[in-house]
């Protein structure tokens, strides 16, 4: 019997590993069990998974009729608000460990799959570095933007009321603008509970 090929295999493993990839669940389908206690990293860290789970659904299913649309000439398509939330979703995630956010010179272009996974990895890596610190700890906390030699630093109030906030305030704008393209979200989410009904 003659033996496979060298890219026959390596053409199954490959197939192997994106059914694989796809198989992973992304964070956030649901909201995690709430903390124990209502310490600020804890109260924190909730914010933004109450945000991963509104992201997780809003970005759910969307085709490339949704990612092209948008309200107005001016405005932005879905796909572009989805690149807005990545890029502050950098910034949640570096502000822990004081670390700057510095945008590349030439950005990488996402899919609409590879900006979904990527910011909700982000989320979660973000609030599990918050998760159960104190507010001493949270003193440490900065928002860092780089530009050239250029940096500027902020306390982390700046980012509850910046990034966090905004990236919830456009994530209801996806939710609006999927309905007016005639996707709607999935009916059965339910954000006061966080769990979406089968």
């Amino acid at each position: 019997m003659k033996k496979p090929s060298f890219l026959f295999i390596f053409f199954i493993l490959m197939i192997h590993h994106q059914i694989q990839a796809q198989e992973m669940e992304l964070p956030y389908k649901e909201i995690p069990a709430y903390p124990s206690d209502y310490s600020s990293g804890n109260l924190v860290s909730r914010m933004i998974d109450g945000l991963g789970y509104r992201f997780y659904w809003a970005t759910e299913g969307l085709t490339e009729k949704d990612l092209a649309y948008k309200p107005s000439e001016d405005g932005r398509t879905i796909l572009q608000t989805l690149e807005h939330i990545h890029v502050m979703s950098n910034n949640i995630l570096l502000a822990p460990d004081a670390k700057p956010y510095e945008r590349p010179k030439n950005p990488p272009k996402y899919s609409y799959e590879e900006l979904r996974a990527l910011t909700l990895q982000n989320l979660k890596a973000a609030t599990l570095k918050i998760l159960g610190k104190s507010s001493q700890e949270m003193e440490d906390f900065k928002v860092v933007f780089k530009q050239g030699d250029r940096t500027s630093e902020f306390p982390y109030w700046n980012m509850i009321n910046g990034m966090i906030s905004d990236c919830i305030y456009h994530t209801g704008q996806i939710v609006l603008m999927r309905r007016a393209s005639g996707n709607p979200q999935n009916p059965n989410v339910n954000v006061f509970l966080g769990k979406t009904r089968e």
